[in-house]
C-alpha cells in the first residue's frame, strides 16, 4: 500500500512541476501549485522515511535473533 502511495505522491508532484512549467500560468496558480507540490513531496518523504525505519527493524531484528 505505502509503495502505492508513494509512486502516486510523486507522480502528483512530476503533474504539478508539468503545470509550473508551462509559461502561461499566472502567479497565483503558480503559487498554488507549488504549495500543493510541496505537500506532495512532504508526504512522500514521509512514506519513504517510515519504509527505511521498517527495513531497519527488520534488519536490527534479524541481527538480534542471529545472535541467539
Amino acid at each position: 500500500m505505502e509503495k502505492m502511495d508513494f509512486e502516486l505522491k510523486l507522480e502528483n508532484a512530476k503533474m504539478i512541476l508539468d503545470k509550473l512549467m508551462n509559461p502561461e500560468i499566472t502567479l497565483s496558480a503558480s503559487v498554488s501549485a507549488y504549495e500543493e507540490g510541496m505537500k506532495e513531496l512532504k508526504d512522500a518523504q514521509k512514506i519513504l522515511e517510515s519504509a527505511q525505519l521498517k527495513v531497519t527493524q527488520i534488519r536490527d531484528d534479524q541481527t538480534h535473533s542471529n545472535d541467539e
